[in-house]
């Protein structure tokens, strides 16, 4: 998984695009150890060390990973897209607010 997001920051690095993670690992070492070992450079937010913490349980999150795509309006537009689709899904979404649609 952590391959294709890192291609799509580096693609998109001049785009107003983010990836925020949520992490459930019981410790927060075993979480910084395993964004230094995947090189993940995006924030990633430790959720309390469990599948029920406040952020999971905020945003209904039941199985990992949960995707999301969200548009400049905060909205969630996609939803557990992976892959090809995870990438068109962006793709659509950078077309919108650069046409100007909201």
């Amino acid at each position: 998984m952590f391959p294709h997001e890192r291609s799509l920051v580096e693609k998109l690095k001049n785009e107003p695009f983010a990836i925020v993670g949520v992490d459930s690992d019981p410790e927060r070492d075993k979480l910084r150890e395993a964004m230094r070992k995947e090189g993940i450079s995006w924030r990633s937010f430790f959720d309390g060390g469990s599948t029920h913490g406040p952020i999971a349980s905020a945003w209904n999150i039941l199985g990992w990973p949960t995707i999301y795509v969200l548009d400049a309006q905060g909205r969630i537009r996609f939803k557990d897209v992976r892959g090809k689709a995870l990438e068109d899904a962006v793709d659509a979404l950078l077309a919108e607010l650069k046409a100007g649609k909201k």
